[in-house]
């Protein structure tokens, strides 16, 4: 029985009610309605799914949040729209990247040891590699970003005195030690190769492309050989008349520069595309056909320096610019990046976005960007750490956000390139204070290697 004076609908006098007409939205194909909300940002595709289901379900489809996230701080996309962290939803990814712009995140460390080292890492998928002495440890981490196991799941040895530095590509690591020696080891399998390499010890090592290129404080860069008969070899010896502290080889290294020759075949023993060493002599197969993305990027610009060559980092004690820029083939100096830095103004780590774009940061207390297309006399842009100490280590997600490490309290600062000023920043050592000696990060989770901890930032915590 109504209320008195509210009138009744007829509806509910005939004693049912009338289905609602479908509304003409859905009257659209599904491309229309995509191509709509692809005028939304963030905010109003949130509240979009607040409505109902089906418009809960098309407003989280990766194609509307992949424009979003290619401007968002690390959210796996880089500049060129290469999604790095394929099956992890944009969304989410979207989500995450609000915590790392504004500093959320949970702080634990997950490792301590008793003697304070100079330890490197990596991070590859589900494990992270760490050097602790003179060893290689490998550790399994932990599903939901808990951490990381106590225990390393393998351990890879050969040196006689500490790991300086070491890289990790195709299921292979490359060390370089204290002991003036190169091992390269084979993760999945007892394959080890080891060899001497510098009268002192391995500062740097990269490795790309069946090449090893290695950089030392006996004032020394080397390009070794990996080929079968061959491996242990040095092609070239790079007089670099100052300290090498860092050392990369440009990404995407032209396979036809160096071994594609005129009648089409590869010369000798390779890594196919699995990152193993192929027993055969490759005759016959092209590099389109083991290596298909490298080889349609190298074609198109095949010539351009920078395919094949790579650049070291030195201690900048002489004359010369302390970032030099070497012809694989011919260990020629190609070019110097920069005229203006200081005495003393080493480079303690170098790192390629693309085969143009370069980062390096060091004791002049400087981050700068390099595009070597437009000039080599000048970075395109640069930022200074506030606190005037040296930096470290670096680390971009090869879009907008820059990682740092400093040299004092373990300082980690988080950089966005469309600013000045340093965005975030996380003292992880207090009161001892210790340099960040290497930092990783991959969408949700930041590693720092201190002198007696390994620290973790886990950015899904809000």
């Amino acid at each position: 029985m109504g209320r008195k004076g509210s009138p009744r609908s007829p509806q509910a006098e005939g004693g049912s009610r009338a289905a609602s007409p479908p509304s003409p939205l859905w009257a659209l194909p599904e491309e229309l309605l995509l191509l709509i909300c692809s005028y939304l940002d963030a905010q109003a595709l949130g509240r979009l799914a607040q409505v109902c289901r089906r418009l809960r379900f098309l407003s989280g489809r990766d194609l509307l949040w992949r424009r979003i996230a290619r401007g968002c701080l690390n959210s796996g996309f880089t500049q060129l729209g290469t999604d790095l962290a394929a099956g992890i939803p944009v969304k989410e990814r979207v989500k995450v990247s609000q915590n790392w712009r504004h500093g959320r995140c949970r702080r634990e460390t997950v490792l301590k040891w008793k003697c304070n080292l100079m330890p490197w890492m990596e991070l590859d998928g589900e494990y992270l590699y760490l050097s602790q002495a003179e060893n290689i440890q490998a550790y399994h981490l932990c599903a939901e970003g808990t951490g990381l196991q106590r225990h390393p799941q393998a351990i890879f040895s050969g040196h006689q005195e500490d790991v300086c530095r070491f890289v990790l590509v195709n299921s292979h690591i490359v060390s370089g030690g204290g002991d003036g020696s190169i091992v390269l080891h084979k993760i999945h399998g007892s394959y080890s190769v080891k060899f001497s390499a510098h009268e002192q010890e391995v500062n740097c090592v990269d490795f790309q492309g069946g090449l090893i290129v290695s950089g030392s404080r006996d004032r020394t860069a080397k390009v070794w050989s990996l080929s079968v008969g061959r491996v242990g070899q040095c092609l070239h010896t790079v007089q670099t008349e100052d300290r090498v502290w860092s050392i990369a080889i440009s990404p995407l290294l032209s396979i036809c520069q160096y071994h594609w020759r005129q009648n089409g075949e590869l010369d000798g023993p390779w890594l196919d595309k699995c990152g193993h060493f192929s027993s055969s002599s490759g005759h016959g197969a092209s590099p389109a056909h083991i290596y298909p993305s490298v080889w349609c990027s190298a074609v198109v610009s095949s010539k351009c320096l920078w395919r094949s060559s790579f650049v070291t980092g030195t201690a900048c004690c002489g004359h010369t610019s302390p970032l030099r820029i070497w012809d694989l083939e011919s260990g020629q100096l190609l070019t110097c990046l920069g005229t203006d830095f200081h005495h003393g103004a080493g480079v303690l780590d170098v790192f390629y976005e693309t085969p143009s774009l370069l980062l390096s940061c060091g004791y002049d207390t400087y981050i700068r960007y390099w595009d070597i297309r437009t000039s080599t006399r000048k970075c395109v842009q640069e930022w200074e750490e506030p606190h005037d100490s040296a930096l470290y280590c670096i680390r971009s997600d090869k879009n907008h956000m820059i990682a740092s490490g400093s040299s004092y309290y373990g300082v980690v600062r988080l950089w966005d390139k469309r600013q000045t000023r340093c965005l975030q920043s996380f003292h992880l050592s207090s009161p001892t204070s210790s340099p960040v000696y290497c930092l990783r990060f991959s969408t949700t989770h930041l590693y720092a290697a201190l002198a007696s901890a390994l620290h973790v930032l886990d950015f899904t915590a809000s």
